[in-house]
């Protein structure tokens, strides 16, 4: 857990920049994490692209998904499956929404999602699915009444991964870090097996397998080299998010005073 709120707020834009630059993450989906201090709440970005988000996008919320203080600015229409997880589970600490085109064949067929390689592992062995037409029947698709993350919280139940049937995955960790990790990780696997099947009948780790292999998240240093990797990757690809809240207001401060003087302009 980072040691103040500050470098919890520059590691979820940072959590939110690596699931992108992986390709998890494209315009759509987010990363949050339960509040260190306040654990009656969370913190998720603006309505923003994940690549983009910086420590100043993010909004404090309670558990019932209302905002602290008017952002001013528009939010996550899906943020309930954020805080209803956080409701139903004071374990979890950190919650990704997603759609991976890898998972995509896994969901428009409703097949299980098995660990065909080890770090595979860490998604489970054939986690819930959860189906919104079952309970609401026909919508947009979109998890927006509470009731409707409720659901999904119930879904996901004591497992650490739903797949949500025509639409994506909620993952979630006991830590930001575990989240990114099972995020990432789960989704090379889907990747993984879908190719697989392609070519013929796949052999999965076994349930013990699966077990003792996603144990070594927390016994090795895998989890801890994984996100120095991905750190290094996102500085290549030069998109590290601002280092502070305050940098962040301050280029878009500058950035709408930027608009103003170019509207001056052509009045002129």
């Amino acid at each position: 857990m980072p040691s103040s709120l500050s470098a919890a707020l520059f590691e979820l834009a940072l959590a939110n920049r690596i699931v992108a630059n992986e390709g998890v993450l494209d315009a759509f989906g987010h990363v949050s994490m339960r509040h260190p201090d306040r654990p009656g709440r969370y913190l998720l970005s603006r309505s923003r692209s994940p690549e983009l988000i910086g420590p100043g996008d993010l909004i404090e919320y309670d558990l019932d998904s209302r905002p602290l203080a008017e952002p001013g600015v528009p939010q996550y229409t899906e943020r309930v499956i954020h805080g209803e997880i956080y409701k139903a589970r004071s374990d979890v600490m950190a919650v990704c929404h997603h759609h991976s085109p890898a998972f995509m064949p896994l969901l428009a067929t409703g097949t299980d999602y098995v660990p065909v390689f080890h770090l595979g592992s860490i998604g489970g062995m054939k986690p819930p699915f959860w189906d919104q037409h079952d309970e609401f029947g026909d919508t947009n698709m979109l998890v927006v009444k509470p009731e409707e993350g409720a659901s999904l919280a119930r879904a996901l139940g004591p497992h650490w991964m739903v797949l949500m049937r025509r639409h994506g995955v909620t993952v979630a960790g006991s830590s930001l870090r575990e989240c990114v990790y099972r995020t990432v990780n789960s989704h090379r696997n889907a990747d993984f097996q879908v190719r697989a099947m392609l070519v013929g009948a796949i052999t999965p780790l076994s349930p013990g397998e699966t077990k003792l292999s996603a144990q070594n998240t927390g016994r090795t240093t895998g989890l801890s080299r994984a996100w120095e990797y991905w750190i290094m990757r996102l500085a290549k690809a030069g998109n590290l998010p601002p280092a502070s809240k305050k940098k962040t207001a301050g280029k878009r401060a500058a950035k709408a005073r930027a608009r103003g003087a170019r509207s001056k302009k052509r009045r002129a």
